[in-house]
């Protein structure tokens, strides 16, 4: 009888544990979703902006966008590295970079622009707002990120999701995606000579996006004195008109 009763007990505690891991499953699996969501709504919103950019204005300052989902090894080291509590409320609060959107702009003003717009979306609230254009990173790092708030609306509930965006040029993006090769390469144990090399190289991609924004206004300046021209031209053409019929009125007079 004992036996029974002890068998039974184990089974019992079986299907609890089997029931809380499916549980968590679930949760996990909401977790993750959630931020794809974030994902999802964010990129439409820059894909309508991409969309008026090339049907409507003349210029589209946005060159690429690339969206990336954290993998669940890669939340794991960063709780680890930061000593956040080790649940999902805390994760969400701690890692607000878990979904991640990186747009590549043509110029410095686009990127300052662009940030603009996104915060103009009425359902996105900005929560942190960090500028390393402004203020380079020691390495000699620039880029603008923004970390948002945007709700997600589940068959059941809304969520606020976390979900940050970079915002740099593609001479920032060049260079960053560079010294991260590198620093892989070496294992972040980069010798102190590539280092400085690095921040020169830095250094020079500044120069070079500053040199670029200074031909872009140029150009801009020339083309909008262009189109004065046309439209003074044409204004003069239709005040012609008038003239040009009371001279061809004058010649049938005659006739």
């Amino acid at each position: 009888m004992y036996g029974e009763r002890g068998s039974f007990r184990l089974e019992i505690e079986q299907f609890l544990n089997i029931k809380e891991i499916k549980d968590l499953k679930v949760e996990l699996t909401r977790f993750m979703m959630a931020y794809k969501f974030a994902l999802d709504e964010m990129n439409t919103k820059i894909n309508i902006l991409q969309d008026e950019f090339n049907f409507i204005h003349d210029y589209n300052p946005i060159e690429h966008v690339k969206s990336r989902l954290k993998s669940p090894e890669s939340i794991l080291k960063k709780v680890n590295r930061k000593d956040c509590d080790f649940n999902l409320a805390s994760i969400k609060e701690n890692i607000k970079d878990i979904a991640g959107i990186r747009i590549t702009c043509s110029f410095r003003s686009d990127i300052y622009e662009i940030s603009k717009m996104i915060a103009n979306q009425k359902d996105v609230r900005i929560v942190e707002y960090k500028d390393y254009i402004q203020n380079p990173k020691p390495n000699g790092y620039q880029s603008l990120h923004l970390i948002l708030e945007i709700p997600i609306f589940m068959s059941d509930r809304e969520e606020l999701v976390y979900l940050e965006v970079q915002i740099r040029t593609i001479a920032m993006d060049f260079w960053a995606s560079l010294e991260h090769k590198i620093y892989y390469k070496y294992n972040k144990e980069v010798p102190q000579k590539m280092i400085m090399e690095l921040k020169e190289a830095a250094t020079m991609a500044a120069h070079l996006d500053q040199k670029m924004e200074r031909l872009h206004k140029e150009i801009s300046v020339i083309k909008e004195e262009n189109k004065r021209k046309e439209e003074t031209s044409i204004f003069s053409m239709v005040n012609e008109i008038p003239l040009l019929e009371s001279f061809m009125e004058k010649i049938g007079d005659r006739k």
